[in-house]
């Protein structure tokens, strides 16, 4: 299992929210369906993810423009 991201305080209470919402339907009995909030907070768990890949590649591309500009501006002062 992959390791779980950095989550933001918006996803931190919609996976509170869900499992309170499976501990109160576990209160009515054993055979009570929990799939669908378990999905919902897989869910939120996989946009979690996605985010901080996503993140991680803006991060990535700026810094290597960044270096990209930090060589073009060192060739102009050599000029």
């Amino acid at each position: 299992m992959a390791k779980d991201p950095k989550f933001t305080a918006r996803e931190v209470a919609q996976i509170g929210w869900y499992t309170a919402r499976m501990a109160k339907r576990s209160i009515a009995g054993e055979n009570v369906h929990l799939g669908d909030l378990e999905r919902k907070v897989e869910r939120v768990i996989d946009g979690a993810r996605e985010r901080e890949a996503r993140e991680a590649a803006e991060l990535a591309a700026a810094e290597k423009a960044a270096l990209k500009n930090r060589a073009k501006n060192a060739r102009n002062v050599r000029k």
